[in-house]
């Protein structure tokens, strides 16, 4: 009696493991959507890395390809997550909210219903069982009583101080003993009898209840079911057309990388088959010495820029405030970029990794592939580019190409306003700390008293001595 409850207590797992499986599968669906925008932020800084880095022609095109690949798989991992989140997810939450229907007094009406169906064809048996319990505890108890009666008459014939009255009296209860037993005994085997006829109606009742709960578990562990292989064909990958050709594509761009193609690209474009720019005779002109901006600088593409070109003499003339350049033209040179200013933005790659991890990967290269590399040179051996230390490989490519300078105290010979957000301004006469040495293109970074921290142009101040 009352062990249908277990049954019972099934109906409100099955609501519970539809909950249980929607948070597995939201869950599933948040990695997915994690590791999709992962390959997304992957594939833009090192797609990024790559193209401003020093690898080149075929070789480049098949790196990138990998990037490529990233992008691509990362958007079928976001079409997993949204089959699983609003196919699968949703379809669990509409089944569950079809077969299980919520009470005003809690619990769920499917609960009920069957602990009431238990209940009424279990309350006849019980009932008939409550009466066998209590003719077995009665017969238990007339026979108990039998034994003591029939030992105390036992004890009385040894007994010569017992009369015969008394001797009597222990024979009458006995007797009566003995007909308590026969009554009591006949009756329990009649409310057993009872009992073990209501027995096969009782089981019929019972089991048509407990049908009726197997089917509705049916239903819910069918619908698990077709739901798993639902899952399952949105996360298998391996059976999507288009993943499949993602990395055939993926192959075939990298099987195209032509070490041959990429080395004559070279030879033609950075080695001896580029076209020559040999100097020319050029008239001298009074612009030559004005300061080049560094935004002008970024904006001469197609040819060398001449700068730091010093007039000799006393007088030196006061250059105007909006310099402006002075370009060879040139079709083969390369444009040259200014080398990276820790006063600059830094570029916006939408990565999600520390600054310092970001850091750390712009440096994975020596150089970029539009560095700008100096053009002086020497006949004294220790500016020989090919010198033994070079060549046995002792200098670090990653060390600090000059040391630091020290402080220097300059004074400002003409009046310079700031271009540029990281442009200092000063007036001819001001004072100021020159922080680190000349440029390549003729600046120095300095601070000013006020504390103010920026960039100026070197030939606008002279040390003070």
């Amino acid at each position: 009696v009352g062990n249908y409850k277990r049954t019972v207590k099934r109906i409100d797992d099955g609501h519970r493991l539809c909950n249980d499986l929607m948070n597995c599968i939201h869950e599933r669906a948040r990695i997915e959507k994690g590791y999709a925008q992962q390959l997304t932020e992957w594939a833009k800084r090192w797609k990024q890395l790559v193209e401003k880095g020093p690898q080149y022609g075929t070789v480049e095109r098949a790196w990138c390809a990998f990037m490529s690949e990233a992008e691509k798989v990362s958007e079928l991992h976001l079409e997993v997550k949204g089959s699983l989140m609003n196919e699968d997810f949703e379809k669990i939450k509409n089944w569950q909210k079809e077969a299980f229907h919520k009470q005003m007094m809690g619990g769920f009406k499917e609960t009920k219903e069957a602990e009431d169906g238990f209940r009424k064809a279990q309350k006849p048996w019980a009932k008939k069982l409550k009466e066998v319990e209590a003719a077995k505890k009665a017969y238990h108890a007339a026979c108990k009583e039998e034994k003591l009666a029939i030992s105390r008459e036992t004890n009385s014939k040894a007994d010569p101080a017992l009369n015969p009255e008394q001797l009597k009296k222990l024979q009458d209860k006995v007797e009566r003993s003995k007909q308590d037993v026969l009554k009591t005994k006949e009756k329990y085997e009649k409310s057993l009898k009872e009992l073990d006829n209501a027995t096969p109606q009782y089981m019929e009742n019972m089991e048509q209840v407990f049908e009726q709960c197997q089917q509705f578990e049916e239903k819910r562990l069918r619908f698990f079911r077709e739901v798993l292989l639902e899952v399952q064909k949105h996360l298998d990958l391996s059976n999507v057309a288009s993943y499949k050709n993602i990395y055939r594509e993926l192959e075939q761009n990298i099987k195209t990388a032509d070490a041959v193609e990429d080395l004559r690209w070279f030879r033609a474009n950075q080695g001896p088959g580029m076209s020559m720019n040999w100097p020319q005779f050029e008239e001298w002109s009074a612009d030559l010495n004005r300061t080049l901006s560094r935004r002008e600088k970024k904006k001469a593409s197609d040819g060398v820029t001449l700068t730091g070109i010093n007039q000799t003499g006393e007088q030196v003339s006061q250059p105007n405030k909006h310099s402006s350049s002075v370009s060879v033209q040139s079709n083969t040179v390369q444009s040259v970029q200014s080398s990276y200013n820790p006063f600059e933005d830094e570029e916006d790659t939408g990565s999600t990794v520390s600054e310092k991890e970001d850091n750390k990967i712009k440096n994975v290269s020596s150089y970029e592939k539009n560095q700008s590399y100096p053009t002086d040179w020497s006949d004294e051996e220790s500016n020989n580019p090919f010198s033994s230390t070079d060549a046995n490989g002792d200098t670090n490519p990653f060390d600090e190409d000059t040391p630091p300078a020290m402080e220097v105290r300059v004074r400002a010979l003409y009046d310079y306003e700031g271009q540029e957000q990281d442009e200092l301004s000063f007036k001819a006469g001001d004072e100021l700390t020159k922080m680190e040495n000349e440029d390549e293109q003729g600046w120095c970074k300095g601070r000013l008293d006020n504390g103010q921290v920026g960039l100026y142009p070197a030939n606008y101040v002279e040390p003070i001595q």
